[in-house]
């Protein structure tokens, strides 16, 4: 049976294919860098959007804190009314940016969502009952700003 012969590749047309996959490559890899730097700039022009709609959501309690204070002089029943409002206020705006104020009290304790900050005796209730709330937590399920600062039922010794 006689040898198959291969054709010598033709060194020409090899050398042009490897100049073309190096322009590709090349290409490829510049059309990368600019998309990584366009995403670069569009991430940064996100952020300053959502920063100043954030700040945004807070210039209407700044107003009232103003007026408040220009009102200093008014009777004390009318100033804690308009700290009362500044403070529903606030708390709207946490609630309309995804924090909602958590009501504790009552709860199991759970370390994901408190911190516990004491153990008292309570005949009353479960071991592991939040009795009191010292300082609220912010966040619902999908996201949590602050966990609460809590006191916790223990069995009485």
């Amino acid at each position: 049976m006689p040898a198959v012969v291969e054709p010598e590749p033709d060194s020409a047309a090899l050398r042009q294919r490897i100049t073309e996959l190096e322009d590709q490559s090349l290409r490829t890899m510049a059309d990368l860098d600019n998309l990584r730097k366009r995403h670069a700039r569009e991430l940064t022009l996100a952020r300053e959007e959502e920063r100043v709609q954030v700040a945004s959501s807070w210039l209407p309690v700044l107003d009232t804190l103003d007026l408040a204070l220009a009102h200093a002089e008014a009777d004390p029943a009318s100033i804690v009314a308009g700290v009362a409002a500044v403070r529903e206020q606030a708390l709207q705006v946490l609630n309309q940016l995804g924090y909602p104020r958590r009501d504790d009290e009552g709860t199991q304790f759970d370390p994901a969502w408190h911190e516990a900050v004491a153990a008292v005796p309570d005949d009353d209730r479960p071991a592991g009952t939040v009795v009191q709330v010292v300082r609220p937590g912010y966040g619902g399920a999908a996201r949590q700003l602050r966990p609460a600062a809590v006191v916790v039922a223990r069995e009485d010794e």
